[in-house]
């Protein structure tokens, strides 16, 4: 399995040596089980002869010009982190020479993958158009805006969509690199991710934090303020469009441009927040809790939580 590892200037040091370890790791592991067949043979590409991590880091790289077509290609996150600093990275000349490299690779049968940032760096090809994606939660709002016509999962860890896989923030670095090792072999998978001792973690949802996400817009803020001082009680959207102050229709369409979500889909999500918090910092029953965020009975809040973050509430209370 050829691979190539596509390295830009400024890559994120954790993210290039987490995919690096990962596929050692398993190659280690493979010869170690008796199935030498399964090799991962990876090599760090570049658009640039002198690639460096954010950190300041050389980065060893072979001219992906010079090279025939790969079996998959990752793109590993940029060192930038925040939106302003992400949209300048994306505006670098290195960043835009790689379009056709991967549309060619593409269109030849290479699978194509991003994890964080990377995502932004695939989704700017327009590959990702019509495709279902996830990138770093934190900065849905923004991928959301610039690539209006990708279908953006940012609670999901890892989406394969088509010809292309796209990861989430920072050490879904890692989940990547597993989820391309369970193609060739999920025993081999498992294996290398007790070696790494990390559990499968399908959703960034138990990672993110609602708020955060708010305040990158006023109106949407105000609504959320209204929203944490009514979780026990009944969702009603005009009642939050007027503590907005707004319409229904203004403040619907507002949500689903920034955070592609509903208003009652956003409450619920701050529900399961507040419920989290308490498993994890309180002994209270579920039941207890789930009075406490506005649901019946602690069936329906184990429901939902299973649904919405793929945890149940005991992999919760023990910090998983």
């Amino acid at each position: 399995m050829r691979i190539y590892i596509l390295a830009l200037d400024e890559v994120f040091d954790t993210g290039l040596s987490t995919l690096l370890d990962t596929f050692s790791i398993a190659n280690d592991l493979a010869e170690s089980a008796g199935t030498p067949s399964i090799h991962f043979e990876v090599t760090i590409v570049g658009v640039r002869r002198r690639v460096h991590t954010s950190q300041g880091l050389l980065v060893p790289v072979v001219l992906a010009t010079q090279l025939a077509r790969p079996d998959i290609v990752l793109i590993p996150a940029l060192g930038a982190k925040m939106p302003a600093t992400l949209q300048l990275a994306l505006e670098r000349r290195d960043v835009g020479d790689i379009e056709e490299l991967l549309r060619e690779w593409s269109d030849g049968g290479t699978l194509v993958s991003a994890a964080c940032t990377g995502t932004f760096v695939l989704a700017n090809t327009s590959l990702l158009d019509g495709q279902s994606a996830t990138t770093s939660w934190w900065l849905a709002p923004l991928f959301r805006e610039r690539y209006p016509l990708v279908i953006l999962e940012e609670s999901r860890m890892i989406v394969d969509s088509s010809s292309f896989v796209t990861a989430g923030a920072a050490l879904a670095h890692i989940d990547l690199a597993l989820w391309l090792v369970r193609r060739s072999s999920p025993a081999l998978a498992s294996l290398t991710a007790r070696f790494l001792v990390i559990d499968p973690r399908p959703s960034q949802a138990v990672f993110m934090i609602p708020d955060h996400l708010m305040h990158t817009d006023p109106l949407i803020e105000r609504f959320e303020q209204w929203a944490r001082n009514r979780l026990t009680h009944g969702f009603s959207l005009s009642a939050a469009a007027n503590a907005a102050g707004t319409s229904e229709r203004t403040l619907a369409r507002r949500l689903k441009t920034v955070l592609g979500k509903t208003p009652l889909s956003y409450f619920q999500d701050l529900r399961v927040e507040r419920a989290v918090h308490l498993l994890q910092t309180s002994n209270d029953s579920i039941d207890l809790i789930a009075a406490q965020v506005g649901y019946e009975n602690g069936v329906t809040l184990r429901t939902l939580l299973r649904r919405r973050i793929g945890r149940s509430v005991s992999e919760l209370r023990a910090g998983k």
